[in-house]
Protein backbone atom coordinates (compact mmCIF):
# COMPACT_ATOMS: atom_id res chain seq x y z
CA UNK A 1 0.00 0.00 0.00
CA UNK A 2 1.32 3.44 -0.72
CA UNK A 3 2.23 5.80 2.23
CA UNK A 4 0.68 9.54 2.13
CA UNK A 5 3.75 11.90 1.48
CA UNK A 6 4.05 15.49 2.71
CA UNK A 7 5.45 18.36 0.89
CA UNK A 8 7.21 21.20 3.08
CA UNK A 9 8.94 24.35 2.00
CA UNK A 10 9.69 28.22 3.00
CA UNK A 11 6.39 29.94 3.87
CA UNK A 12 6.85 32.38 1.34
CA UNK A 13 8.96 32.59 -1.45
CA UNK A 14 9.86 35.80 -3.35
CA UNK A 15 11.71 35.45 -6.44
CA UNK A 16 13.22 37.85 -9.24
CA UNK A 17 15.67 40.38 -9.73
CA UNK A 18 16.48 43.22 -7.17
CA UNK A 19 13.61 40.91 -4.63
CA UNK A 20 16.09 42.08 -2.11
CA UNK A 21 14.74 45.39 -2.19
CA UNK A 22 11.77 44.24 -0.92
CA UNK A 23 13.15 43.63 1.99
CA UNK A 24 11.70 46.27 4.44
CA UNK A 25 8.27 45.19 3.47
CA UNK A 26 8.90 41.80 4.83
CA UNK A 27 10.35 43.07 7.83
CA UNK A 28 7.21 45.39 8.21
CA UNK A 29 4.46 42.07 7.61
CA UNK A 30 6.83 40.10 10.22
CA UNK A 31 6.78 43.17 12.62
CA UNK A 32 10.45 42.71 12.95
CA UNK A 33 12.73 45.84 14.49
CA UNK A 34 15.90 44.02 15.50
CA UNK A 35 17.71 41.97 12.57
CA UNK A 36 20.43 40.37 12.48
CA UNK A 37 21.84 39.70 9.59
CA UNK A 38 24.64 36.34 9.13
CA UNK A 39 26.52 36.50 6.60
CA UNK A 40 31.17 36.86 5.77
CA UNK A 41 33.96 39.06 5.28
CA UNK A 42 33.36 38.47 1.54
CA UNK A 43 30.16 39.70 0.65
CA UNK A 44 31.14 42.39 3.40
CA UNK A 45 33.61 43.43 1.33
CA UNK A 46 31.34 43.14 -2.13
CA UNK A 47 29.15 45.35 -1.03
CA UNK A 48 26.09 42.89 -1.17
CA UNK A 49 25.49 43.45 2.71
CA UNK A 50 24.45 46.63 1.63
CA UNK A 51 22.00 45.77 -0.50
CA UNK A 52 20.47 44.15 1.95
CA UNK A 53 21.14 46.55 5.13
CA UNK A 54 19.91 49.78 3.01
CA UNK A 55 16.30 48.45 2.74
CA UNK A 56 16.43 47.39 6.27
CA UNK A 57 17.24 50.62 7.34
CA UNK A 58 14.98 52.61 5.55
CA UNK A 59 11.47 50.61 6.84
CA UNK A 60 13.37 51.86 10.53
CA UNK A 61 14.41 48.50 11.05
CA UNK A 62 17.43 48.13 13.25
CA UNK A 63 20.58 46.19 11.82
CA UNK A 64 23.38 43.90 13.76
CA UNK A 65 25.92 42.15 11.09
CA UNK A 66 27.38 39.13 11.57
CA UNK A 67 30.03 38.49 9.23
CA UNK A 68 32.18 35.78 11.12
CA UNK A 69 30.55 33.07 8.49
CA UNK A 70 33.04 30.79 6.80
CA UNK A 71 33.12 27.87 3.94
CA UNK A 72 31.77 25.17 5.29
CA UNK A 73 31.40 26.56 8.82
CA UNK A 74 32.75 24.61 12.08
CA UNK A 75 30.71 24.14 15.59
CA UNK A 76 32.82 26.81 17.05
CA UNK A 77 31.74 29.38 14.27
CA UNK A 78 28.12 28.57 14.86
CA UNK A 79 28.81 29.45 18.96
CA UNK A 80 30.66 32.48 17.84
CA UNK A 81 27.33 33.39 15.93
CA UNK A 82 25.33 32.34 18.91
CA UNK A 83 27.38 34.58 21.63
CA UNK A 84 26.76 37.81 18.79
CA UNK A 85 23.05 36.83 18.20
CA UNK A 86 22.51 36.83 22.44
CA UNK A 87 24.19 40.19 22.77
CA UNK A 88 21.75 41.61 19.80
CA UNK A 89 18.33 40.33 20.87
CA UNK A 90 17.32 40.20 17.24
CA UNK A 91 13.34 39.54 17.23
CA UNK A 92 14.43 38.32 13.22
CA UNK A 93 17.60 36.67 11.51
CA UNK A 94 18.07 36.73 8.16
CA UNK A 95 20.91 34.51 6.74
CA UNK A 96 22.75 35.82 3.29
CA UNK A 97 25.09 34.30 1.44
CA UNK A 98 25.53 30.53 0.28
CA UNK A 99 24.70 27.27 1.69
CA UNK A 100 27.32 28.27 5.15
CA UNK A 101 25.98 31.43 5.77
CA UNK A 102 22.68 30.43 5.75
CA UNK A 103 23.35 27.34 7.68
CA UNK A 104 24.65 29.76 11.01
CA UNK A 105 21.87 31.79 11.14
CA UNK A 106 19.77 28.74 11.29
CA UNK A 107 21.28 27.20 14.03
CA UNK A 108 21.35 30.59 15.70
CA UNK A 109 17.58 31.03 15.73
CA UNK A 110 17.27 27.87 16.98
CA UNK A 111 19.19 28.19 20.01
CA UNK A 112 17.82 32.24 20.01
CA UNK A 113 14.27 29.97 20.31
CA UNK A 114 15.03 26.87 22.38
CA UNK A 115 18.12 27.36 24.14
CA UNK A 116 21.33 24.45 24.48
CA UNK A 117 24.16 24.29 21.98
CA UNK A 118 23.93 23.09 18.77
CA UNK A 119 25.49 20.25 19.26
CA UNK A 120 21.83 19.32 21.46
CA UNK A 121 20.55 19.38 17.76
CA UNK A 122 22.25 17.10 15.73
CA UNK A 123 20.40 14.51 13.97
CA UNK A 124 17.05 14.42 12.64
CA UNK A 125 13.53 15.86 14.55
CA UNK A 126 14.94 17.32 17.16
CA UNK A 127 13.96 20.69 17.02
CA UNK A 128 11.26 20.95 19.27
CA UNK A 129 9.05 23.85 18.01
CA UNK A 130 9.00 27.15 15.84
CA UNK A 131 12.04 29.23 15.84
CA UNK A 132 11.90 33.45 15.42
CA UNK A 133 11.48 34.36 12.07
CA UNK A 134 14.17 33.52 9.79
CA UNK A 135 14.72 35.13 6.15
CA UNK A 136 17.34 33.52 3.95
CA UNK A 137 18.99 35.18 1.21
CA UNK A 138 21.17 33.17 -1.24
CA UNK A 139 24.11 34.78 -2.89
CA UNK A 140 24.96 31.54 -4.69
CA UNK A 141 22.78 29.20 -6.88
CA UNK A 142 23.40 25.56 -5.12
CA UNK A 143 22.59 24.70 -1.66
CA UNK A 144 18.66 25.45 -1.74
CA UNK A 145 19.27 26.13 2.02
CA UNK A 146 16.45 28.61 1.56
CA UNK A 147 14.21 26.86 1.46
CA UNK A 148 15.54 23.46 3.12
CA UNK A 149 15.16 21.86 6.66
CA UNK A 150 18.79 21.49 7.57
CA UNK A 151 21.71 22.90 8.84
CA UNK A 152 24.93 21.42 8.12
CA UNK A 153 28.17 22.22 10.48
CA UNK A 154 31.56 20.68 10.72
CA UNK A 155 32.74 18.96 13.51
CA UNK A 156 36.29 19.62 13.34
CA UNK A 157 37.28 17.28 16.25
CA UNK A 158 35.82 14.38 14.51
CA UNK A 159 36.79 15.44 11.03
CA UNK A 160 33.29 15.32 9.94
CA UNK A 161 30.12 17.15 8.78
CA UNK A 162 27.49 17.00 10.87
CA UNK A 163 23.50 17.21 9.90
CA UNK A 164 20.44 19.10 12.21
CA UNK A 165 17.66 18.61 10.10
CA UNK A 166 13.46 19.55 11.19
CA UNK A 167 11.34 21.24 9.39
CA UNK A 168 11.10 24.05 11.75
CA UNK A 169 14.52 25.23 10.52
CA UNK A 170 12.29 26.32 7.05
CA UNK A 171 12.71 29.96 6.52
CA UNK A 172 9.72 32.17 7.20
CA UNK A 173 10.54 33.88 4.08
CA UNK A 174 13.42 32.88 1.22
CA UNK A 175 14.34 35.97 -1.02
CA UNK A 176 16.05 34.55 -3.93
CA UNK A 177 17.20 37.45 -6.20
CA UNK A 178 19.49 36.31 -8.87
CA UNK A 179 21.62 39.43 -9.04
CA UNK A 180 22.97 38.84 -5.77
CA UNK A 181 24.84 36.27 -7.40
CA UNK A 182 26.47 37.83 -10.56
CA UNK A 183 29.46 38.50 -8.58
CA UNK A 184 30.08 35.05 -7.68
CA UNK A 185 32.85 33.71 -9.02
CA UNK A 186 33.10 31.05 -11.99
CA UNK A 187 34.60 28.59 -8.95
CA UNK A 188 32.19 28.97 -6.23
CA UNK A 189 29.60 29.08 -8.77
CA UNK A 190 30.86 25.68 -10.37
CA UNK A 191 30.69 23.81 -7.13
CA UNK A 192 27.44 25.38 -5.92
CA UNK A 193 25.17 24.68 -9.61
CA UNK A 194 26.70 21.26 -9.41
CA UNK A 195 25.76 21.07 -5.71
CA UNK A 196 22.35 21.59 -6.91
CA UNK A 197 22.35 19.46 -9.53
CA UNK A 198 23.56 16.52 -6.86
CA UNK A 199 20.24 17.43 -5.48
CA UNK A 200 18.00 17.35 -8.16
CA UNK A 201 19.87 13.83 -9.14
CA UNK A 202 19.60 11.80 -5.34
CA UNK A 203 16.16 12.94 -5.41
CA UNK A 204 14.46 12.05 -8.63
CA UNK A 205 16.61 8.52 -8.01
CA UNK A 206 15.78 7.90 -4.30
CA UNK A 207 14.33 5.15 -2.78
CA UNK A 208 10.46 4.97 -3.25
CA UNK A 209 7.84 6.94 -0.55
CA UNK A 210 6.20 3.30 -0.50
CA UNK A 211 9.29 1.81 0.33
CA UNK A 212 11.42 3.88 2.68
CA UNK A 213 12.38 2.02 5.27
CA UNK A 214 11.80 4.39 7.97
CA UNK A 215 12.11 2.46 11.44
CA UNK A 216 9.59 2.13 13.56
CA UNK A 217 9.36 4.74 15.82
CA UNK A 218 11.54 6.79 13.95
CA UNK A 219 10.92 11.00 12.46
CA UNK A 220 12.32 12.19 9.86
CA UNK A 221 12.07 15.04 7.35
CA UNK A 222 13.06 13.06 4.15
CA UNK A 223 10.86 10.38 2.67
CA UNK A 224 11.69 9.18 -0.46
CA UNK A 225 10.59 9.28 -4.00
CA UNK A 226 7.01 10.94 -4.86
CA UNK A 227 5.31 13.29 -7.61
CA UNK A 228 5.96 16.47 -6.41
CA UNK A 229 10.05 15.86 -5.85
CA UNK A 230 10.24 14.29 -9.23
CA UNK A 231 8.47 17.51 -10.71
CA UNK A 232 10.62 19.90 -9.18
CA UNK A 233 13.95 17.55 -9.76
CA UNK A 234 13.19 17.32 -13.59
CA UNK A 235 12.56 21.24 -13.85
CA UNK A 236 16.02 21.76 -12.07
CA UNK A 237 18.13 19.22 -13.59
CA UNK A 238 16.58 20.77 -17.24
CA UNK A 239 17.49 24.32 -15.82
CA UNK A 240 21.33 23.25 -14.66
CA UNK A 241 21.72 21.40 -18.08
CA UNK A 242 20.79 24.21 -19.65
CA UNK A 243 22.45 27.32 -17.75
CA UNK A 244 25.31 26.11 -16.07
CA UNK A 245 28.41 26.20 -18.22
CA UNK A 246 27.00 29.66 -19.01
CA UNK A 247 26.73 30.76 -15.23
CA UNK A 248 30.74 29.71 -15.13
CA UNK A 249 31.92 31.18 -18.54
CA UNK A 250 30.23 33.92 -18.27
CA UNK A 251 29.00 35.59 -14.66
CA UNK A 252 27.82 38.78 -15.94
CA UNK A 253 25.02 36.36 -18.39
CA UNK A 254 21.65 37.55 -16.29
CA UNK A 255 19.70 34.55 -18.10
CA UNK A 256 21.94 32.48 -16.96
CA UNK A 257 22.20 33.96 -13.61
CA UNK A 258 18.32 33.75 -12.89
CA UNK A 259 18.00 29.91 -14.88
CA UNK A 260 20.59 28.91 -12.06
CA UNK A 261 18.90 30.51 -9.16
CA UNK A 262 15.88 28.96 -9.96
CA UNK A 263 17.02 25.55 -10.31
CA UNK A 264 19.67 25.36 -7.15
CA UNK A 265 15.65 26.62 -4.91
CA UNK A 266 13.91 24.02 -7.06
CA UNK A 267 16.27 21.55 -6.43
CA UNK A 268 16.35 22.47 -2.73
CA UNK A 269 12.80 22.15 -2.46
CA UNK A 270 13.09 18.49 -3.72
CA UNK A 271 15.80 17.12 -1.60
CA UNK A 272 14.95 18.89 1.69
CA UNK A 273 11.70 16.77 1.35
CA UNK A 274 12.47 13.95 -0.84
CA UNK A 275 15.72 13.24 0.38
CA UNK A 276 19.96 13.34 -0.61
CA UNK A 277 22.00 9.64 -0.22
CA UNK A 278 24.76 8.02 -0.51
CA UNK A 279 26.83 11.20 -2.41
CA UNK A 280 26.38 13.02 0.76
CA UNK A 281 26.93 10.29 3.36
CA UNK A 282 30.53 10.23 1.38
CA UNK A 283 30.94 13.56 1.31
CA UNK A 284 30.69 14.46 4.62
CA UNK A 285 33.54 12.74 5.70
CA UNK A 286 35.48 13.86 2.51
CA UNK A 287 34.80 17.27 3.24
CA UNK A 288 35.50 17.13 6.78
CA UNK A 289 38.70 15.47 5.70
CA UNK A 290 39.60 17.25 2.97
CA UNK A 291 37.95 20.74 3.83
CA UNK A 292 36.99 20.73 0.08
CA UNK A 293 33.44 22.74 -0.62
CA UNK A 294 30.63 20.74 0.08
CA UNK A 295 29.57 21.60 -3.56
CA UNK A 296 33.12 19.43 -4.95
CA UNK A 297 32.52 17.04 -3.05
CA UNK A 298 29.65 16.28 -4.46
CA UNK A 299 30.18 17.00 -7.65
CA UNK A 300 33.37 14.39 -7.67
CA UNK A 301 31.33 11.79 -6.09
CA UNK A 302 28.10 12.16 -7.81
CA UNK A 303 28.91 10.18 -11.58
CA UNK A 304 30.72 7.31 -9.00
CA UNK A 305 27.60 6.60 -7.01
CA UNK A 306 24.94 7.06 -10.15
CA UNK A 307 27.01 4.31 -11.36
CA UNK A 308 26.43 1.94 -8.46
CA UNK A 309 22.81 2.89 -7.88
CA UNK A 310 22.21 2.34 -11.98
CA UNK A 311 20.84 -1.44 -11.50
CA UNK A 312 17.94 0.20 -9.64
CA UNK A 313 17.43 3.79 -11.61
CA UNK A 314 17.84 2.42 -15.53
CA UNK A 315 14.41 4.54 -16.19
CA UNK A 316 14.88 7.51 -14.65
CA UNK A 317 19.10 7.82 -15.45
CA UNK A 318 17.59 7.52 -18.95
CA UNK A 319 15.25 10.92 -18.31
CA UNK A 320 18.26 12.12 -16.50
CA UNK A 321 20.29 12.25 -19.78
CA UNK A 322 17.44 13.59 -21.94
CA UNK A 323 16.79 16.43 -19.42
CA UNK A 324 20.80 16.93 -19.72
CA UNK A 325 20.03 17.42 -23.33
CA UNK A 326 21.44 14.51 -24.57
CA UNK A 327 20.12 13.22 -27.66
CA UNK A 328 18.81 9.30 -27.03
CA UNK A 329 16.24 8.74 -29.67
CA UNK A 330 17.15 5.22 -31.00
CA UNK A 331 18.74 3.61 -27.91
CA UNK A 332 18.28 1.34 -24.92
CA UNK A 333 17.19 2.47 -21.54
CA UNK A 334 20.38 1.15 -20.30
CA UNK A 335 22.50 3.17 -23.19
CA UNK A 336 20.89 5.92 -22.21
CA UNK A 337 20.73 5.65 -18.53
CA UNK A 338 25.15 4.88 -19.72
CA UNK A 339 25.15 7.99 -21.52
CA UNK A 340 23.26 10.52 -17.81
CA UNK A 341 26.47 9.24 -16.03
CA UNK A 342 28.82 10.81 -19.27
CA UNK A 343 26.88 13.83 -19.37
CA UNK A 344 27.57 14.27 -16.00
CA UNK A 345 31.36 13.56 -16.06
CA UNK A 346 31.46 15.79 -19.26
CA UNK A 347 29.83 18.69 -17.25
CA UNK A 348 31.86 18.37 -14.29
CA UNK A 349 35.11 18.42 -16.29
CA UNK A 350 33.53 21.54 -18.28
CA UNK A 351 33.46 23.45 -15.41
CA UNK A 352 36.57 22.26 -13.59
CA UNK A 353 35.44 19.95 -10.83
CA UNK A 354 38.12 17.67 -9.33
CA UNK A 355 37.26 13.87 -10.75
CA UNK A 356 39.11 11.91 -8.35
CA UNK A 357 40.06 11.75 -5.15
CA UNK A 358 43.69 12.20 -5.10
CA UNK A 359 42.97 15.36 -6.46
CA UNK A 360 41.66 16.47 -3.11
CA UNK A 361 44.81 14.77 -1.74
CA UNK A 362 43.14 11.80 0.02
CA UNK A 363 45.23 9.23 0.85
CA UNK A 364 44.24 5.12 -0.78
CA UNK A 365 44.74 4.33 3.73
CA UNK A 366 41.52 6.85 4.40
CA UNK A 367 38.89 5.55 2.42
CA UNK A 368 38.30 2.71 4.15
CA UNK A 369 37.58 5.23 7.30
CA UNK A 370 35.44 7.07 5.73
CA UNK A 371 33.30 4.50 4.23
CA UNK A 372 33.13 3.83 8.18
CA UNK A 373 31.77 7.22 9.00
CA UNK A 374 29.86 7.62 6.26
CA UNK A 375 27.88 4.06 6.99
CA UNK A 376 26.61 5.48 10.65
CA UNK A 377 24.61 7.99 8.54
CA UNK A 378 21.58 5.69 8.63
CA UNK A 379 19.70 8.78 8.11
CA UNK A 380 20.76 9.51 4.30
CA UNK A 381 21.57 6.09 3.87
CA UNK A 382 18.20 4.84 3.81
CA UNK A 383 17.22 7.14 1.25
CA UNK A 384 19.27 5.26 -1.31
CA UNK A 385 17.10 2.87 -3.98
CA UNK A 386 19.77 0.34 -3.34
CA UNK A 387 20.96 -0.69 0.31
CA UNK A 388 24.58 -0.23 0.81
CA UNK A 389 27.12 -2.17 2.81
CA UNK A 390 30.64 -0.76 4.20
CA UNK A 391 32.55 -2.42 1.68
CA UNK A 392 29.83 -1.41 -1.33
CA UNK A 393 30.85 2.56 0.09
CA UNK A 394 34.45 1.76 0.06
CA UNK A 395 34.28 0.10 -3.14
CA UNK A 396 32.37 3.81 -4.27
CA UNK A 397 35.53 5.67 -3.12
CA UNK A 398 38.30 2.97 -4.66
CA UNK A 399 36.43 3.81 -8.26
CA UNK A 400 36.30 7.70 -7.49
CA UNK A 401 40.11 7.51 -5.90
Amino acid sequence: MRQTWTFHTAGQLLFGPSACQQLGEVAARLGSRRVLVVTDPILLRAGLVEQVHAPLSEAGVRVEIFSGGEPEPSLHAAEACIASARAFHPDAVLGLGGGSNMDLAKIAATILSHGGTPRDYVGDDRVPGPLLPLLCLPTTAGTGSEVSAASVLTDTENHIKVGILSNYLRPRVAIVDPLLTVSCPPSVTADSGIDALTHAIEAYTAVDNATFPLPAGERTVYQGRHPMGDLLAEKAITLIGRFLRRAVSDGKDLEAREGMALAATLAGMAFSNVGVAVVHALEYPVGGATHCSHGAGNGLLLPYVMRFNLPMRRREMATIAHLLGENIVGISEHEAAEQAIEAVEKLRRDIGIPARLRDLGVQPEQLRLFAEKAAGIKRILRVNPRPVTVDDLEGILQAAY
